[in-house]
């Protein structure tokens, strides 16, 4: 399972003179002076990982030994400082080595050398305010994440899928295990249960990012975000509750509780068949399990989806919601009959 890590990375000014020196560009390890410092088996891992020669670095101390232990390859780190969550990147290679340290960073007065080391296959700055992670449900507000900071198992979980993050060694992952079972198939063989179990999330904090990878490109999105912050901002008002539940489902978009009942959300970043098909499944997924029954099961989408797909959620009693222009929504309301019957379902644990 992915660790996410948190790492403040530009809150002084030695930290921004590290960002700008090897997370704004790239190092060319390959080349003087960094190669002289690397280990063979070093340089050949990272070789293996950054065929060009060239990659996006970042390092810790000693006093962070026992935290950069935990972490491997295809785990996730967000740099973070001034509140926000400035890069999201996945971790190529790690190791330890002082002196390929020191060519990149000068050493703490305090605490020496930057020697646990990280390259990184993909980074994409961002600017993603921590009041977005304070909104899951494990965080609490006001926590600036001072120190370095290892997430693993359902927390890990909820930041990725709770900030729609989607990392190039994730897709990988759905890729292999979508091969084992084809072949499989072909073979006539049984499938075997996955080993790792694969959370699919939407993106990052930017509209559209391509990632160049040796085997192609990895479309990231994370317009659901945008959307949801769209939407709470056109409805906030003092007698409602706003937050997201994290519940053996997954993270809910949206859950909101007031004077007229209580409704889960869940928003797409398409209006497409596909996106109002994963929208129901997900709604019908989340229901049985918020803490007061849902009134309102609400699908939330960028424009109005065609009016087959909207009857498609008015059968299982879901209302459709749209983006009219900037601010502005407009709800298809589920015939009263049909959500009625289907409230039965939708409490059903």
């Amino acid at each position: 399972m992915t660790v996410v890590a948190i790492q403040p990375s530009y809150g002084n000014p030695a930290a921004r003179s590290h960002w700008h020196d090897t997370l704004d560009r790239e190092v060319a390890f390959a080349e003087p002076p960094h190669v002289a410092a690397l280990a063979p088996e070093q340089l050949s891992d990272l070789l293996a990982a950054h065929p060009t020669g060239r990659a996006r670095f970042w390092g810790a101390t000693k006093a962070q030994d026992r935290n950069m232990e935990r972490l491997r390859s295809g785990d996730v780190v967000l740099f973070t400082g001034g509140k926000l969550v400035r890069g999201v990147g996945e971790i190529g290679v790690t190791f330890r080595n002082a002196a390929f340290a020191d060519t990149m960073w000068s050493r703490d007065p305090e605490k020496g050398s930057w020697h646990n080391v990280y390259s990184l296959t993909a980074f994409e700055p961002t600017d993603i305010p921590y009041e977005e992670i304070w909104a899951l449900p494990s965080f609490n507000t006001g926590d600036n994440f001072m120190g370095l900071r290892v997430l693993e198992g359902a927390k890990a979980e909820e930041i990725l899928q709770g900030l729609y993050i989607e990392t190039p060694y994730r897709q990988q992952q759905l890729s292999d295990m979508e091969s084992a079972v084809a072949t499989a198939l072909a073979d006539g063989i049984p499938v075997e249960p996955a080993g790792t179990r694969i959370v699919a999330v939407e993106g990052f904090h930017t509209p559209v990012t391509t990632y160049e990878r040796r085997s192609g490109s990895v479309l990231v999105n994370r317009s659901e975000a945008l959307l949801v912050a769209e939407y709470i901002a056109s409805v906030d008002s003092p007698d409602l509750s706003i937050r997201r539940l994290r519940t053996p489902a997954g993270i809910t978009d949206i859950h909101l509780s007031g004077p007229k009942g209580t409704e889960i959300v869940e928003a797409k970043r398409g209006s497409e068949h596909r996106f109002v098909r994963e929208a129901l499944a997900q709604l019908l997924d989340y229901a049985p399990h918020s803490p007061q029954p849902a009134d309102l099961l609400t699908g939330l989408f960028p424009s109005r989806p065609i009016d087959r797909d909207i009857s498609l959620l008015h059968r299982y009693g879901v209302d459709c919601l749209f983006r009219t222009t900037a601010g502005h929504f407009e709800r298809s309301a589920a015939p009263s009959d049909a959500r009625n019957h289907m409230r039965k379902v939708w409490h059903s644990a």
